[in-house]
């Protein structure tokens, strides 16, 4: 796969519905929208973008980020909150867990690492 480009991400309208979050601890649940980068085995990469609401985190593999809008807290498990919003570069290391509360309807860059 030769080299893509995503004009506009943070504005791009061409997400496929992804459906509700795996385990939601909000109603409504959270649903999902994401468009996927080909070419990126054995990672996953791409734009993602999640409606208000909380949730479990689901991803086992370390995942590398990068906010393009919204606001939200990730609470790790057994740590404290941490603030994240549009402008945010974030690593999450492999078997990283607890629970996001989506303030603001939140789209990202993301890099999901293979094993």
């Amino acid at each position: 796969m030769g080299i893509q480009i995503i004009r506009q991400s943070a504005g791009i309208q061409d997400l496929r519905d992804g459906g509700a979050v795996a385990r939601p601890l909000s109603q409504p649940a959270c649903t999902t929208r994401a468009l996927a980068l080909a070419g990126a085995d054995p990672h996953k990469a791409g734009v993602w973008e999640c409606t208000v609401g909380r949730y479990e985190r689901q991803v086992a593999e370390g995942e590398v980020m990068h906010i393009l809008a919204g606001r939200c807290t990730f609470t790790p498990t057994g740590g404290q909150p941490l603030r994240i919003e549009a402008g945010d570069t974030v690593f999450f290391p492999p078997h990283t867990t607890g629970v996001w509360h989506i303030e603001e309807a939140m789209r990202k860059v993301y890099v999901v690492l293979a094993g």
